[in-house]
């Protein structure tokens, strides 16, 4: 491909707007243009390494048996409301009307239409395991994109799904999709990590993501310095000894304007590690009350889960007062909550400790040597705090730390979440109805493109992995004004290098070297061949293979230079 007749507009000023590495890189390279909010057109340039991501991903997905299928973005409603989710998902899923006023979404994921064409297709224990997957447009509403295609609305998915008679026969497949994760993810030159995580809307008993390590990242990650523990901080958890002490009498004190732990801490000689912090949320349909140890907090992705609720938020203060809870004061200890229905939930961080400095439901007191279960007690006691850099591994014991990372898959083992509600089933060896057991595995094409730069590209230049780089060769012809016929020079290696079957754009303008060159940081092929009158006068050409210094290569030894590159940049990825 000639840059001169090709559909690029490189910018020099970093765009005002953008804000993460990737976003300005995108935009400035050509790539992508904004529609609006979280929609974009991909110029050629972008489209050539998504479509590269995307044949990647399908081999990997066909080495495991996966069949690929394609799905419809706008789908009846009523197959959202068999499985539930068109109730229970909140804005994100766009609802409309069709002309006739039918209630239809445009899919931002296809449990329901998957799990309706294997309930048609799929009847007897003979045809299971069943797996299908497919690179689709997926319509998510966001309330706040974010980072060019870190977290877009309109997207490409390669959302994957299997089905099993046996939650055996799910564990295997769902580490043979582990492992192509892997394989998948390196090919596309980012080694990421993978951690347990919170299974969220999609439900079921267990969930990975795949995580690109940046500091870009929106997600916290969990990660054990000694064993191969990881995990979301949303569902991270530490191992913490108690010390049980001996009870001793509870005691009122005087705290006056002493409202935050810091303050009750300090103001009674103590540690926050030695108080009680009591934190009231609302799900809109009833308060929890919880009370956790003052130096932690509560993870509240932890509690949602446990409250079974879509969303929660700090209870306000009239929720407060009519509950007859005293803000900056509250405690557990002999609450009624005036009638209302409170649940109280213990972490079990304040369960298991001793004599803390606890609210005492009045303005300016609190109340030495509060003991759960003696002052205070309730049937729900569980694990809703966040885990902290530095503390001990729930496995080994040893430091636990904290990094930020980007989303770049996932894989999910639903179980029968969808198969039971919407009744697919199979007749398994004894000729009896039952549910299909089934797993499913997402991975954004868009945003793994952009991860790629957030975790391999500088501030002003990109360099791809030969993989998924638009082109593997640039050739950067460095001949204004055609001194020596360096022009058909450039013109006789062009036609040389298509005909060895690389992939070549060759910078064919009238422009100055200076313009070619930091386009060409743009752009960012890995192997660079720079000709002009000076390299010639010096031997030939100059070559650069990815961060390496450039070296001077004969017209002769070119072509040949350049295949050997090209394979040795493959060989990092796939080995």
């Amino acid at each position: 491909m000639k840059l001169s007749g090709y559909l690029l507009k490189t910018i020099k000023e970093t765009p005002k707007d953008a804000d993460l590495k990737s976003h300005k890189l995108l935009l400035r390279g050509g790539y992508i243009k904004q529609v609006g909010a979280g929609i974009f057109t991909y110029l050629p340039i972008a489209w050539r390494s998504l479509k590269k991501i995307e044949n990647i991903i399908r081999e990997e997905m066909d080495a495991t048996g996966c069949q690929e299928i394609n799905m419809p973005v706008a789908v009846p409603a009523s197959l959202w409301a068999e499985s539930g989710r068109y109730e229970s998902v909140g804005e994100e899923l766009l609802r409309f009307d069709d002309r006739i006023g039918r209630k239809m979404v445009l899919s931002m994921t296809h449990e329901e239409v998957v799990t309706d064409l294997i309930r048609y297709a799929v009847t007897s224990y003979k045809q299971l395991p069943m797996k299908v997957y497919q690179l689709q447009t997926k319509f998510r509403d966001e309330p706040r994109v974010r980072g060019g295609l870190i977290r877009v609305r309109e997207f490409v998915m390669k959302d994957a799904y299997s089905y099993h008679d046996s939650y055996e026969d799910l564990n295997r497949y769902y580490q043979e999709m582990y492992n192509a994760y892997h394989k998948i993810f390196k090919r596309c030159g980012i080694n990421a990590l993978a951690v347990s995580s919170d299974t969220g809307m999609m439900g079921g008993s267990g969930a990975d993501e795949f995580m690109a390590v940046t500091e870009a990242g929106e997600d916290t990650l969990v990660i054990c310095s000694s064993c191969d523990y990881r995990a979301n901080k949303e569902v991270a958890k530490a191992k913490r000894d108690y010390v049980k002490e001996e009870m001793q009498p509870m005691e009122e004190v005087a705290t006056p304007g002493q409202k935050t732990i810091d303050e009750v801490a300090t103001f009674l000689g103590t540690t926050a590690e030695h108080t009680l912090k009591a934190v009231v949320y609302s799900t809109g349909e009833e308060l929890a009350f919880c009370a956790i140890r003052g130096d932690l907090e509560i993870n509240e992705t932890k509690l949602r889960n446990h409250l079974k609720a879509k969303t929660i938020f700090l209870a306000t203060d009239e929720e407060l007062e009519a509950a007859g809870i005293v803000k900056g004061f509250a405690s557990p200890i002999g609450q009624t909550f005036n009638g209302k229905k409170v649940r109280i939930i213990a972490d079990e961080s304040a369960a298991n400790s001793s004599n803390l400095i606890a609210g005492g439901n009045k303005i300016d007191v609190h109340v030495k040597n509060t003991n759960f279960g003696r002052d205070w007690n309730t049937d729900e006691v569980l694990d809703i705090s966040s885990v902290n850099e530095g503390e001990a591994c729930p496995c080994c014991g040893k430091m636990l730390t904290v990094k930020r990372g980007i989303e770049i898959g996932n894989i999910f083992k639903l179980g029968t979440k969808y198969t039971e509600s919407m009744k697919c089933v199979y007749l398994n060896k004894e000729g009896k109805e039952v549910p299909m057991i089934m797993g499913c595995y997402g991975i954004g094409v868009g945003r793994l493109l952009a991860s790629v730069l957030e975790v391999r590209a500088d501030e002003d230049k990109i360099l791809w992995p030969i993989s998924i780089a638009p082109f593997e060769v640039e050739l950067i012809g460095l001949h204004k004004d055609n001194q020596n016929n360096v022009k058909e020079i450039c013109e006789d290696i062009y036609g040389k290098l298509k005909a060895a079957g690389i992939e070549v754009l060759y910078d064919d303008r009238n422009a100055s070297p200076g313009f070619k060159f930091k386009d060409a940081d743009l752009i960012g092929s890995p192997i660079k061949i720079a000709l002009g009158e000076k390299s010639l006068q010096n031997g030939g050409a100059e070559v650069t293979v990815g961060n390496n210094e450039k070296v001077m290569v004969a017209l002769d030894d070119l072509i040949d230079t350049v295949i050997k590159a090209k394979a040795e940049l493959y060989s990092e990825l796939n080995n």
